[in-house]
């Protein structure tokens, strides 16, 4: 899919979105799919503490302000295109948070990839 894809300019290296509920889940998964497309997977994000599920906020201004603050940078940031890896995106506010932090400390271009929405298709 993602070679099929190939999104411009081309990617450079993979990190995904942690989880303090499941932290091996999403990593495991991105360093598979980084090794499949022959690219560095760099562990660049942290979750800074628990939140709340995003799906049980009742509104985008809640998930927005559960999101804030509960990710960090972990390491350095590589320059270059990042395929931004996430298993499953609710409000997709975590998604942005966490493209802002990547882009706010050097890196380049980030594409999102959820595994799965759990958002309601009426949205």
């Amino acid at each position: 899919m993602v070679r099929a894809w190939n999104p411009q300019p081309a990617l450079e290296w993979i990190t995904c979105i942690p989880s303090r509920r499941h932290p091996d889940l999403v990593p495991d998964f991105a360093r598979r799919l980084a090794a499949a497309l022959a690219l560095p997977f760099h562990n660049a994000l942290q979750k800074t503490d628990d939140r709340a599920a995003q799906k049980d906020m009742a509104n985008s201004s809640q998930q927005a302000r559960n999101v804030d603050g509960s990710l960090s940078i972990q390491e350095s940031v590589p320059s270059g295109a990042i395929l931004l890896v996430d298993d499953m995106v609710d409000s997709r506010w975590t998604m942005t948070v966490a493209a802002y932090l990547l882009k706010s400390n050097g890196s380049g271009p980030v594409f999102p990839l959820a595994l799965a929405s759990t958002a309601n298709s009426d949205e």
